[in-house]
């Protein structure tokens, strides 16, 4: 399978996934809409999904309390992030796992490669895990001649295509049954086409099932790490992430600092908020906890675990108390299902890992503002993702701050975003001084009125982006303030 899977990982180490540049964003929002069929699949998977979290929290009542206390564990937890990530290192390592700490992508997969050299491993195999496309796991690892192959069926599509993954919890979410086949009849040898959805998956495991026997290594996500108690915890629907974390020789876990939890308790309102939100199911197939590698007289389990802990810019978002709520995310994609934009344009137009209403809160910390300066803006701020965000994030006002912050210098008492005030306009910044000096002076302000009343046929018809969807602006003939004058004389 390494073998067949060599060609796409070449094209992948020429052409890194670095290229999808953020600050493309407004062209290939442009392309996407201009796709119908685009359009037509993700607006039919999104009402589908709608659908399924809606029976699920059909209460809302219920939903209210239940999110009432996820939001308090986020919260609770943030507010003891520090002391809870040193004791879950303890913890771990008392149990026989290795904990390796990352500030940046660079240092997370320089971790990967040495425990890959240590082992002489040239393959992997790897479950769904988010925080390995953050720092393009894949395409790194294939440069240094380290194969590294997914395991999760949506995820498996996407890498045989050479994409992004499109959805966090649905990475293949934008491909057709028509457009898999046609990609494993090509990209699979002596594999026939196909358009039979279960054939087609049960291609893809027949493909995969050597590769968790022969793989010296597996790779996997977390979803929560409970401190007290030094667990990992995994939710999947396949099987996938169980066979990763066990069947291998050696597991390597990579998750953002962010995750950790102080109770196991904690863990099970976020698991049932996190699987409605998600799918649509009250669990998931396979709910894991995994306590160490294997220990003696124990049949299954890796002989070595490790645990990378990345920071990449959360910790940024974690010192600013305005920002910090971001860090509550759980990631089950309920704001990408309800949001109107995301479902015009889907997950690949915003060139992030995290795309969506929550990619766009935290791509800022992750890559800076300056190339992610756009994708705040993609928003009309209806509120729906905040209405069926699980922990109660303000993704709104959020997107309102971040705004701010790519056009302003950081107020007294607030440390700046990476990339602050990159997209400051002195010529909007001198349009605003004028009209403050103008509001200042009420002589000056009614004056300005009637004489813009007076020349508005003048104005030009084009008036920067304002005119591209919308009719010119023209002053009233006559202001509110004459009509009210004219009013009193009568």
């Amino acid at each position: 399978m390494s073998a067949q899977l060599m060609p796409n990982e070449a094209a992948a180490a020429e052409a890194p996934l670095h290229f999808v540049d953020p600050r493309a964003f407004k062209a290939r929002t442009r392309e996407a809409v201009d796709d119908a069929h685009l359009r037509r699949s993700f607006r039919s998977a999104m009402d589908f999904l709608q659908a399924k979290r809606g029976a699920h929290f059909a209460d809302r009542d219920g939903f209210e309390a239940l999110r009432h206390v996820g939001e308090a564990v986020r919260q609770y937890s943030l507010s003891k992030l520090p002391e809870l990530l040193e004791r879950l290192e303890q913890r771990l390592t008392e149990r026989g796992v290795r904990v390796h700490w990352a500030a940046t992508p660079e240092e997370a997969n320089a971790i990967f490669l040495a425990l890959a050299r240590a082992h002489g491993a040239k393959r992997m195999i790897k479950g769904k895990s988010m925080v390995s496309e953050e720092i393009e796991l894949n395409h790194r690892m294939a440069e240094q001649g380290v194969s590294c192959l997914e395991s999760d069926m949506g995820e498996y599509i996407v890498q045989l295509a050479g994409e992004r993954p499109s959805h966090i919890i649905m990475p293949a979410i934008h491909k057709t049954k028509e457009q898999i086949a046609a990609l494993f009849s090509e990209r699979i040898p002596d594999t026939p086409y196909t358009e039979d959805v279960d054939e087609l998956i049960a291609i893809g495991r027949r493909v995969l099932r050597n590769e968790f026997r022969d793989a010296p290594i597996g790779v996997s996500g977390v979803n929560f790490m409970v401190a007290d108690t030094g667990t990992l915890v995994l939710v999947e629907n396949e099987g996938n992430g169980r066979m990763c974390t066990t069947v291998p020789e050696v597991h390597i876990a990579i998750t953002g600092i962010e995750k950790v939890v102080e109770r196991f308790e904690h863990v099970l309102p976020l698991f049932s908020l996190l699987t409605r939100s998600a799918t649509g199911q009250a669990v998931t197939t396979y709910f894991n906890a995994i306590s160490g590698p294997r220990r003696p007289g124990e049949l299954d389990g890796p002989a070595e675990q490790h645990l990378i802990l990345l920071d990449n810019g959360r910790s940024q978002a974690y010192r600013d108390a305005d920002f910090r709520p971001t860090l509550q995310c759980i990631r089950c994609g309920a704001c990408m299902n309800h949001c109107p934009v995301y479902a015009r344009i889907g997950g690949l137009a915003y060139g992030t890992t995290y795309p969506g209403p929550i990619g766009s809160i935290i791509s800022p910390h992750l890559l800076g503002l300056e190339p992610t300066q756009d994708l705040p803006t993609a928003s009309s701020l209806c509120g729906a993702c905040s209405e069926v965000c699980p922990v109660g994030i303000p993704i709104p006002e959020l997107l309102m701050q971040l705004r701010h912050a790519a056009k302003h210098e950081p107020e007294a008492g607030h440390a700046p975003l990476a990339g602050q005030a990159s997209a400051k306009d002195w010529k909007e910044a001198l349009a605003w001084k004028a009209w403050a000096w103008l509001n200042e002076r009420p002589a000056l302000y009614g004056g300005a009125l009637r004489l813009g009343g007076r020349l508005r046929e003048l104005l030009p018809t084009a008036q920067l982006g304002w005119t591209d969807h919308r009719t010119p602006l023209r002053p009233a003939a006559r202001s509110l303030r004459e009509r009210l004058a004219e009013q009193r004389s009568e």
